[in-house]
């Protein structure tokens, strides 16, 4: 199993203000030992570990942690996409074959003309050319934004985080399955079966209610662009880590043993490179 989606962190109440008093659970440090521990028994042989604060300071970390532990495949970190020096920047950082690719925290901008803007997209063409990968971290109300995106950037490999954090109460909601079709039309997108749970507006979830949404993606996206993600140590605010692994596997089983397999590693090892 490939874990495409997980964070680490050394929890301070500054650099992590966004972990507000719903999410106390998670109001500590998380570490590579944390994540065996939780996920090792259920197989996981690697991990794509994931930024959480907008630091190049954290992405040099991140680095710094899959030096010392190999599970950790792939880094996805942060630049400041829209400032000139975003070249020289993933230049250095792609000196470590384990950067694979870059995220900003978009669904945290209140411009809505954020996707739009000329300084972006101008740092997104320096990922494409450097051919690595952007992972869209959106909500809901900005797939319309993000479908703009990707179309002005047809030759850059894109991920979509988290099923674009739909609100998941009760069955599927338009606009959203039919944003997600037209998303998935775009051969360059794929994406993360991940951060679901923590969507849910109820008290209590189960998994007939998170499978229809996991139909709307494998529907839109296939085997072969759809991927698992744990957003560990974040889930732990509605789920255990091996909760969720065991309700994807579950939604999963209806499907061949080779799609199954695309799903829990495949698609990760392919879009992201990793070893």
């Amino acid at each position: 199993m490939i874990d495409s989606h997980q964070h680490f962190w050394r929890y301070s109440a500054e650099e992590y203000d966004w972990i507000d008093d719903r999410m106390t659970v998670i109001r500590r440090d998380f570490i590579p030992d944390d994540l065996t521990e939780v996920a090792a028994p259920l197989g996981l042989e690697g991990s794509v570990a994931v930024q959480a604060r907008q630091s190049l300071v954290e992405t040099r970390w991140l680095l710094e942690l899959a030096a010392q532990n190999p599970f950790i495949k792939g880094v996805v970190g942060w630049v400041p996409l829209a400032a000139a020096r975003v070249g020289a920047d993933l230049d250095e950082l792609r000196q470590n074959p384990v950067f694979k690719g870059v995220r900003h925290v978009v669904q945290a901008e209140a411009d809505p003309q954020f996707l739009a803007g000329e300084e972006f997209n101008a740092g997104i063409r320096e990922v494409t050319a450097r051919g690595l990968v952007y992972d869209v971290l959106i909500t809901a109300p900005q797939l319309e934004a993000t479908l703009a995106l990707v179309d002005r950037h047809p030759e850059q490999s894109f991920v979509l985080d988290h099923i674009a954090k739909p609100v998941v109460a009760g069955a599927p909601p338009s606009p959203w399955r039919e944003q997600i079709a037209q998303l998935a039309e775009r051969p360059q997108v794929s994406c993360k079966f991940s951060g679901v749970v923590t969507e849910v507006t109820a008290a209590a979830w189960s998994s007939d209610l998170i499978e229809p949404y996991g139909d709307v993606v494998l529907n839109a996206f296939g085997p072969e662009r759809l991927m698992f993600g744990s957003d560990w140590p974040v889930c732990l605010v509605r789920s255990s880590y091996a909760r969720w692994y065991h309700t994807v596997r579950q939604w999963a089983a209806k499907l061949s043993a080779a799609e199954q397999a695309r799903i829990m590693g495949g698609t990760a090892r392919e879009i992201y490179g990793l070893a």
